[in-house]
């Protein structure tokens, strides 16, 4: 069994399916079958037999792509893109407040796939049947939120660097307020909320690190009394287990490294 990890698009997440007895570079297209018909991807890499669960039912990888396959994954393409622009006209003549993001075919032209946002949930039969009504093939639109949105449209970070989920995250894991306290972070939106709004998605990091280090550690408002010094915890330096004393006439840094407090 030979398991390979397929891209359908550079953005996108990484799927895997089983090429059987064919042997595959990485950067080789090929088309591969998927629950919705037949798909154009990339190949990413290949999985190690020790990874690998027997018990996984992976789909077939095809065949690698011909120059045909190209030919036609360009018009594709090309016909996804010109359907995109009519699926925004017509959501504006029905009055509906949806913003198209992007579209795709499948490779076999069975479905067209539409993205798009909106501030609330939308009825988009009446659109549904018109769009079916031109193109002739099944018809999906799918709502996502302001994180896929990102991910999908791409961006700067405020570290610099370009956007976590466009980049390099293969899924959008679950961000809590908690991480942000667990760091000691200022819970102010513009340096704890990334581009799309939300919060980080490095927050979750390093987030099993600062709970670890925490252990031991006083909470802010604690009193704590060290050997020659007693006071009302004020700051704490999570990674450098130091803390900063209120002892009424004086703040005092303590160092708890080797130190034990009660």
């Amino acid at each position: 069994m030979n398991i390979y990890g397929v891209k359908f698009n550079d953005k996108g997440r990484i799927y895997y399916f089983n090429a059987h007895d064919l042997e595959i570079k990485n950067n080789e297209y090929v088309i591969v079958e998927t629950e919705k018909g037949l798909q154009y991807g990339k190949i990413t890499e290949k999985v190690e037999t020790s990874k690998l669960n027997a018990l996984d039912n992976y789909k077939d990888i095809i065949r690698i792509a011909t120059k045909e396959d190209y030919n036609k994954h360009l018009a594709n393409l090309k016909d996804a893109t010109h359907a995109l622009k009519k699926a925004q006209e017509l959501s504006d003549e029905l009055h509906l407040e949806m913003r198209f993001l992007s579209s795709s075919y499948t490779f076999d032209k069975k479905q067209l796939l539409f993205n798009f946002t909106a501030d609330e949930r939308v009825d988009f039969r009446e659109l549904t049947r018109k769009l079916a009504s031109i193109y002739r093939t099944r018809i999906e639109l799918h709502q996502i939120g302001a994180r896929d949105k990102a991910c999908s449209v791409g961006g700067i970070g405020q570290c610099g660097r370009e956007l976590c989920c466009a980049s390099f995250l293969k899924s959008l894991e679950s961000v809590s307020m908690n991480m942000a306290k667990n760091q000691n972070l200022a819970l102010t939106p513009s340096k704890i909320n990334g581009c799309c709004g939300r919060l980080l998605c490095c927050l979750a990091y390093e987030d099993e690190n600062y709970l670890e280090a925490q252990k031991g550690l006083p909470s802010v408002g604690d009193t704590i009394t060290m050997e020659d010094t007693r006071g009302k915890v004020i700051s704490v330096d999570i990674l450098n287990r130091k803390v900063k004393l209120d002892c009424g006439n004086e703040i005092k840094e303590v160092d708890l490294k080797n130190e034990s407090h009660k």
